[in-house]
């Protein structure tokens, strides 16, 4: 009879030392798993922005600094307001006042290239000489675009536009006067310096230049 209570009690304390130990595996577990998870989504949050924005936001303020050598040209088309210089001269001395005021344009290092001039009335002896040759090496030398270009007002439409026109009223009609003032307006890209009489001249560019 004393055997069977001290049976019941061995199993009993046999299983209790069982429990403890599975109880303390499981404490461990947990602390590293939370570690390393919340630092994983941190890294690819990193790269993924700065790959797309330098190309995607650089790439486009590149490209739009770049028409700029375009948009010069197109400026200077639409906004036509070259400064303008007024050179008092007479019908016969307007074309050696256009010739003094080229010379101070080189001389201040213009290109000569940089120069237009142009007549309304006699042609300067250089268009006449070079025109002697045919009109194909004449406006050829224009197209070179490396030298001082002298045209009339009866061609002059055909000339490009510079940054500096000069224009000498040595006579010529009232009519050549206007649209060689008009077509130096619109040619001259930063300079226009007009040699004449002053009244003359005011009342072309009052006319509508």
């Amino acid at each position: 009879m004393p055997l069977i209570p001290e049976e019941p009690q061995i199993h009993e304390s046999a299983q209790g030392p069982r429990a403890t130990p599975a109880s303390g595996r499981t404490a461990p577990t947990p602390r590293p798993v939370p570690g390393p998870r919340p630092a994983a989504p941190s890294r690819p949050g990193r790269p993924g922005p700065l790959r797309p924005a330098p190309p995607v936001q650089r790439a486009p303020r590149d490209v739009a600094a770049e028409p700029a050598p375009s948009g010069p040209a197109a400026g200077a088309a639409t906004a036509v307001t070259p400064q303008l210089q007024l050179i008092p001269a007479s019908v016969e001395g307007a074309l050696d006042a256009a010739e003094e005021a080229l010379d101070l344009l080189l001389d201040s290092g213009r290109a000569p290239g940089d120069v237009l001039v142009i007549t309304t009335g006699e042609q300067h002896p250089w268009a006449a000489h070079e025109l002697s040759f045919g009109e194909a090496s004449y406006w050829a030398q224009h197209d070179a675009g490396d030298d001082v270009f002298y045209t009339d007002a009866t061609i002059a439409a055909r000339a490009a536009s510079r940054p500096v026109v000069v224009v000498a009223v040595n006579g010529g009609p009232e009519a050549a006067a206007v649209s060689a003032l008009s077509l130096a307006h619109s040619r001259a890209g930063a300079l226009l310096i007009v040699c004449g009489d002053p009244q003359r001249i005011n009342s072309v560019l009052g006319a509508g230049v």
